[in-house]
């Protein structure tokens, strides 16, 4: 196993729609557990294959450390079948550095993914779960939390992201 690359914000593969996975390959067995070391050395609760720049329908989420009896989920090309509800708080990215924003989204979700032996399944959450299942699908659908907050706050995280690419670039 090894930990990979955690692609930020404006990294291009984060704005890509990723493609299916045509099957559970050993090389797809061997970036589910790389991804799964990932998330944990970041230290994160979810992670998406357009993270670590492999566009990709696959996504790992443990929130157990948050939430307990729920063990670890891979999902592979997972989509959302029922929502209810609505939940708003703060959320952040493992490829949106430093920056965190309330974001609203469905309280409760139903998901349909296939699981890392390929076995079709079904799974439901609620609460930090739900939020973590919609934002690992958004990344799948390169949308990002920051396109879910306001224009404004949008326009100042932009702005600040800007400012230090131009310093990073000036100091080599």
């Amino acid at each position: 196993m090894a930990v990979l690359e955690i692609r930020k914000y404006p990294d291009p593969v984060l704005r890509r729609k990723s493609r299916p996975v045509a099957g559970i390959t050993p090389e797809i067995q061997k970036l589910i557990d790389d991804m799964i070391e990932t998330m944990y050395a970041a230290p994160g609760v979810g992670l998406a294959a357009p993270q670590v720049g492999i566009p990709l329908r696959l996504a790992v989420i443990d929130v157990s450390t948050k939430e307990e009896n729920i063990p670890l989920l891979v999902l592979v090309n997972p989509e959302i079948i029922s929502t209810e509800g609505e939940q708003s708080e703060e959320e952040g990215c493992l490829s949106v550095s430093d920056f965190q924003s309330v974001v609203t989204r469905f309280a409760k979700v139903r998901v349909r993914a296939t699981d890392r032996d390929g076995k079709l399944c079904e799974v439901s959450g609620e609460g930090l779960l739900a939020r973590a299942f919609q934002h690992e699908i958004d990344h799948l659908d390169g949308v990002l939390f920051i396109d879910r907050i306001s224009p404004l706050k949008r326009g100042l995280f932009k702005r600040r992201v800007r400012k230090n690419l131009k310093e990073d670039k000036a100091a080599i």
